[in-house]
């Protein structure tokens, strides 16, 4: 008779938990992904197509089409990209005719708290980059450039471009509609999507209706701030740590446990604070972590800069080049675009959340400083991720897709040691990240459960108790549904844009009246 070892008897805690959750992630990949694939894929090569986004595996329909590759076409790109491009248009290019406006609201009276708001437009600003600003723009990046090449990367551009106005709307409505429904702090304001989708359809006449999609948006926010915004930031930060001190060898391998106790500490003395902490702590944060990257990211520029307008052409003319085929160029535009959705999460409603406590200059005014999260975590510091590994070259050497890896390569081939601010940045990355959107999960749980201080103190605990557990454990199923939960987000959230999209032309075109006429 052949021994059984106890392992292969009982499954550890990591392996139940993932075992749960994997047809519960399947089942969420396949209705927040879902996609048509088209070109030339076999049957085979369906099965195991691999997505870009986190590996998830997944069969699809298919279309023959006149493409010389195997593409997958997301309806979650679809539907981002649509309100992006849409706003856009609809509102006149406000992300390009109203740029310079959105910097002297943040740098003038944004520095100050208005009329009826908790924070500053600056610290609201800072406290919603810190929620985007994270591993996205390292790894995400090096992901768009391994699997679509360089010309990704002016798709992930001009995608974060168009991002900026569907940003505004969501941002917009969020001030416009938030309330002060805790009666025990009467100075507490709640806001979000979840408040302008009631108003949409109770206006039309469909109350219950509104009450579904709020009520469905809150909790795929709750379950995906406790994935994707805490758990999936610190284990991506301790296994960054463990790689750069040795790998396997390293003094932290096997103690995930420790680090997830010590970082659970440190995240636990921020929001224990509440929204004014966490803004505090953002808006110094934000600048320092997205300055020493970027400071580390021009070095390794200027060490190639002679490389520098050959990897510009490079970057521009394979966005377009069909010398690969034209399923080479549509697989780079659908990366590129696919990163910055991700990236800059314009359109998931989270900004909505966070800015709509600021009132420095009513709702339009907040929405215009909003379009400058997109211009900032995808146009500028996404760049500077691209630039630094195209102008490098370590993305032709590689084999296949590659995240942070890639990253830090390039990073390396600058200067030694620059691995290590790599690290640095990431664990400031993931910090921010995490304090960042346990607000927006707090937020989400209050209305929910009831505007009391014990719900809130409760999500609080388990919030923590996730980051130690995310950090020792093996949990990717459980990671990649709440990440699917975060990415559904998006289906009510742009849905109650486009009902409200007259308004959001009305309100704006007014607000532009009245500075005209103010001077």
């Amino acid at each position: 008779m052949t021994e059984t070892s106890p392992e292969a008897a009982a499954p550890g805690i990591d392996e139940t938990i993932d075992a749960f959750f994997q047809p519960l992630m399947e089942t969420a990949s396949d209705l927040v992904f879902w996609g048509i694939y088209a070109g030339q894929c076999k049957a085979e090569e369906m099965n195991v197509y691999a997505d870009t986004w986190r590996g998830v595996q997944v069969l699809k329909p298919y279309i023959p089409l006149p493409i010389d590759a195997c593409l997958q076409f997301k309806f979650i790109l679809i539907w981002l990209a649509a309100a992006a491009v849409f706003f856009t248009v609809y509102l006149g290019f406000i992300n390009l005719r109203y740029f310079g406006r959105s910097v002297r609201l943040l740098f003038g009276k944004g520095s100050q708290v208005g009329t009826g708001g908790e924070i500053s437009q600056f610290q609201a600003l800072m406290a919603s980059l810190s929620g985007t600003v994270g591993l996205g723009n390292i790894a995400g990046v090096a992901v768009a450039i391994s699997t679509g090449g360089p010309g990704a990367a002016f798709w992930m551009t001009l995608m974060g471009f168009l991002g900026m106005s569907s940003k505004f709307a969501e941002v917009m409505l969020g001030v416009k509609y938030r309330q002060h429904r805790d009666a025990g702090h009467p100075t507490r304001i709640s806001g979000g999507p979840m408040y302008y989708l009631k108003h949409a359809f109770a206006a039309r006449g469909m109350p219950a209706v509104g009450a579904f999609f709020a009520m469905f948006f809150a909790i795929c926010c709750i379950l995906g701030t406790i994935g994707g915004g805490n758990m999936y930031q610190a284990n991506q930060s301790f296994k960054q740590v463990v790689v750069a001190t040795g790998g396997d060898a390293s003094v932290f391998a096997g103690y995930g446990w420790a680090f997830g106790f010590v970082l659970a500490l440190m995240v636990g003395a921020v929001i224990i604070g509440g929204l004014k902490s966490i803004a505090a702590v953002s808006s110094k944060l934000v600048p320092v972590m997205g300055g020493v990257y970027m400071l580390a990211g021009l070095v390794v520029i200027g060490l190639h800069i002679d490389a520098l307008p050959g990897a510009l052409v490079t970057i521009v003319s394979s966005a377009f080049s069909l010398q690969a085929g034209m399923g080479a160029l549509l697989g780079g535009l659908l990366i590129g675009v696919q990163r910055a959705a991700f990236s800059n999460e314009a359109g998931l409603g989270s900004a909505a959340i966070v800015q709509s406590t600021t009132n420095t200059d009513g709702p339009v005014g907040t929405g215009i400083v909003a379009m400058l999260g997109p211009f900032i975590d995808t146009i500028i510091i996404c760049n500077v991720t691209a630039l630094v590994i195209v102008v490098t070259g370590v993305y032709t050497v590689g084999g296949g897709m590659e995240g942070v890896e890639l990253t830090s390569r390039a990073f390396e081939s600058g200067i030694p040691w620059f691995p290590y601010v790599l690290t640095f940045t990431v664990l400031l990355f993931a910090f921010s990240t995490m304090i960042s959107w346990y607000y927006c999960g707090a937020v989400c749980v209050r209305y929910v459960f009831g505007e009391k201080d014990w719900i809130e103190n409760i999500f609080k605990v388990f919030y923590l108790l996730c980051t130690m557990i995310g950090t020792a454990a093996h949990l990717d199923n459980l990671i990649n549904f709440t990440d699917a939960a975060m990415m559904s987000m998006a289906f009510p959230n742009i849905l109650g844009l486009f009902i409200l999209a007259p308004e959001i032309r009305r309100d704006l075109r007014a607000y532009i009246a009245q500075s005209k006429e103010s001077g």
